[in-house]
């Protein structure tokens, strides 16, 4: 949640672009990499009861958060609390009835800031929530998490941030060592109503070397390490979620006389899942456009030999592990980008494991595999159905051609 701006934004012609071709095309596949839920917050509680307390926990305090915030975030039920619908309930108010001291003097908001530090963290998987935010000028909800207590050292992941100047925009970003505060990297998408007027679905897939943002099922940004530029990649290692309703601060600027108090984030549900790599077992590699499996050709592991699509047979030559080390292995080799290449069109081959950057490869929730160093997707050339057809490296475009589930 630490920035003004962003270095690094998804073209509005780009976002339009990818969306219409995944409309395009078949609907997306059933996760390939995404496992069961393993923590979730249903908010279910009674009207006006606290949160609960072995999810959870409060940040205090009215220090600027490193941000020149303007709220005092409290523990009481009068900024966080359930509303008896179905909702826990972040509440910004105009008012400081126990005279608590800000960074300015004394304050004259209050809010709340919710943590699962020392309750739950995890690395990997699908981390989302159903929130309806709140508006207007100086307000700042964030859905975020954070990978340690030594920011930016230990990493950030901003699963959804909003500003109240910008109501239809959702931002999402991560910060590290050399990308914090207004240098992190993140992407936006703007929707033709404000974010405030409903419930929205926030959500990120996070497997090793790719995180990738949705709004409402729909990928609007994805990082890996080459989008850092040579920083170091932190985001291989637990982090907790954070929840918290911000007023004022550097990047939403303060509240002004058009700005309503109280206002509420309502969340509906918060659910995380497990990421499952197959650990070494083997799978098949399925295409969602035409159900055909990744092949080696004759069954024949031969360095250098193109990988193509072949109707699926349960035989070793299909039977594929993606690995945590960023390794896809069939018959005791690699996937491999041919020549260490990473533009579009560069052949897809199998090669003897060397720990190169033109074997790192990982399976996202929505069943993109992407080339790390690349940052491009595994792709059917051509579109072409038949057996035979061959494999390359090509943008991510959210295409049945560059679809996979593993069965």
């Amino acid at each position: 949640m630490r920035k003004p701006r962003l270095l690094l934004t998804v073209a509005t012609a780009a976002v339009t672009l990818a969306t219409a071709l995944v409309a395009l095309t078949s609907a997306t596949p059933a996760s390939a990499a995404i496992g069961p839920v393993t923590w979730s917050d249903e908010f279910n509680a009674a009207s006006g009861a606290p949160i609960d307390g072995s999810k959870w926990k409060f940040d205090v305090g009215g220090g600027g958060w490193g941000n020149n915030e303007l709220q005092y975030y409290t523990n009481t039920t009068r900024n966080v609390y359930h509303d008896g619908q179905g909702h826990l309930a972040i509440t910004a108010r105009k008012e400081n009835p126990s005279n608590f001291q800000c960074h300015y003097g004394t304050c004259q908001y209050t809010s709340g800031r919710i943590l699962t530090a020392d309750r739950f963290t995890q690395a990997y998987g699908r981390f989302e929530a159903s929130i309806k935010i709140p508006r207007g000028q100086g307000i700042w909800p964030a859905f975020w998490m954070l990978g340690g207590n030594n920011w930016p050292t230990t990493g950030e992941i901003d699963i959804m941030e909003n500003v109240g100047s910008q109501p239809n925009t959702v931002y999402g970003t991560v910060h590290g060592p050399g990308y914090s505060g207004g240098s992190g990297v993140g992407g936006s998408r703007t929707v033709g109503a404000p974010l405030a007027d409903a419930f929205h679905t926030y959500r990120v897939d996070w497997s090793p070397n790719l995180i990738v943002w949705y709004l409402d099922g729909s990928e609007y940004f994805r990082v890996t390490p080459s989008n850092i530029r040579g920083n170091q990649w932190v985001f291989d290692h637990p982090f907790f979620m954070i929840f918290n309703v911000a007023v004022g601060g550097n990047w939403p600027g303060s509240p002004n006389a058009s700005t309503a108090f109280p206002q509420t984030m309502l969340i509906d549900w918060v659910r995380v899942s497990a990421w499952t790599p197959d650990g070494g077992g083997g799978n098949a590699l399925r295409s969602a456009m035409n159900g055909k499996c990744i092949d080696i050709p004759a069954a024949n592991p031969v360095d250098r030999a193109q990988l193509q699509m072949y109707d699926c047979n349960g035989t070793v030559a299909q039977q594929w592990s993606v690995n945590a080390d960023g390794t896809v292995r069939a018959m005791g080799k690699c996937m491999d980008a041919a020549a260490a290449g990473t533009a579009n069109g560069t052949a897809i081959q199998l090669y003897t494991c060397n720990g190169t950057s033109a074997q790192r490869f990982t399976l996202s929730g929505a069943g993109d595999l992407v080339n790390i160093a690349a940052n491009r997707c595994v792709d059917i050339v051509d579109l072409n159905p038949a057996n035979g057809a061959r494999l390359q490296l090509w943008d991510c475009a959210g295409t049945s051609n560059q679809k996979w589930t593993r069965s």
